[in-house]
């Protein structure tokens, strides 16, 4: 049965899509697929990129929305602060398997799923928070695969300041406790970085690793790697015009030098204060603690 809508959360009304309600997705599903980055760091646009192949079940937001469990009571709080990975407690919660539920989370998840075509066999996932639970989603979810993401760490910590102050001034929760916004962006970035790398060493042969800077510079590249990592998406293409944020398309670019350029030099120097606590991920990654006087 196939229905259409005129608000499909991709933004793109003239296509029909299939419902996952409608469909048995616990025998029509092979492979779940996982993309784990930081916020802030291209994952919507990859996300979005995935949902246009004919070979995969999508959700219409990120998967934290039907998480079930009981995280799900701090979830919402830290999903929408973009810091979660900045203070221990929360690290404390996001990383306990005993707060999720993942047999109810999966039955949410494919219920409220779509796909070009029903008999689609790949089901795509992101949640920036579940980098913290790889090997979680590796043990829960049937032939679990992995995009892992990075992304220049000051282009990030710009873009969770910048969303921290806008949510401030709308009177939203922000949870910077007395911190300053580039100190609990840092560290939370940082922290994340290093998830990642352990990430990749310990699932590294179930996924494939890139940088969004060699998505964005590099989109054939990337695509021919996630190809050979699911070998199902033969008609993925990255290097394409997708709605963003709800209220414009846009092209696979680097937005790098430009979020970075709206950094002041003080905001660098508290950035590289908790940057410099872990140099040997930065070296890891191929970043670099930048001059603030550049």
């Amino acid at each position: 049965m196939t229905t259409g809508t005129k608000n499909h959360p991709e933004n793109e009304p003239h296509k029909t899509v299939f419902y996952g309600a409608l469909h048995d997705l616990e025998r029509i599903v092979t492979t779940h697929l996982f993309v784990l980055c930081p916020n802030n760091s291209g994952s919507t646009f990859l996300r979005k990129a995935l949902a246009t192949s004919r070979r995969t079940w999508n959700l219409p937001y990120e998967g934290r929305a039907a998480t079930s469990g009981r995280v799900v009571d701090d979830h919402r709080l830290l999903g929408s602060a973009r810091i979660w990975a900045a203070r221990r407690r929360w690290l404390d919660v996001l990383e306990n398997p005993e707060n999720y539920d993942w047999l109810r989370t999966r039955k949410a998840w494919y219920f409220q799923s779509y796909a070009r075509d029903p008999g689609a066999s790949i089901f795509v996932e992101k949640t920036p928070e579940h980098l913290l639970i790889a090997d979680d989603l590796a043990r829960h979810f049937r032939n679990a695969k992995f995009l892992f993401l990075v992304r220049n760490p000051y282009a990030v910590c710009e873009g969770i300041c910048r969303t921290l102050r806008l949510r401030h001034r709308r009177g939203l929760p922000v949870a910077l406790e007395g911190k300053r916004p580039e100190t609990l962006a840092a560290r939370h970035v940082a922290t994340c970085l290093e998830r990642q790398r352990r990430n990749v060493e310990t699932l590294g042969g179930r996924g494939v690793f890139f940088t969004y800077e060699a998505m964005c510079d590099e989109p054939e590249e990337v695509t021919w790697k996630i190809r050979e990592l699911a070998p199902e998406l033969d008609d993925l293409c990255l290097r394409r015009r997708l709605p963003i944020h709800y209220n414009y398309h846009e092209m696979l670019t680097n937005m790098n030098a430009r979020q970075i350029a709206r950094l002041d030099a003080g905001q660098i120097r508290t950035i590289n204060r908790e940057l410099r606590k872990h140099r040997a991920v930065l070296d890891h990654f191929g970043y670099e603690i930048m001059d603030p006087g550049r």
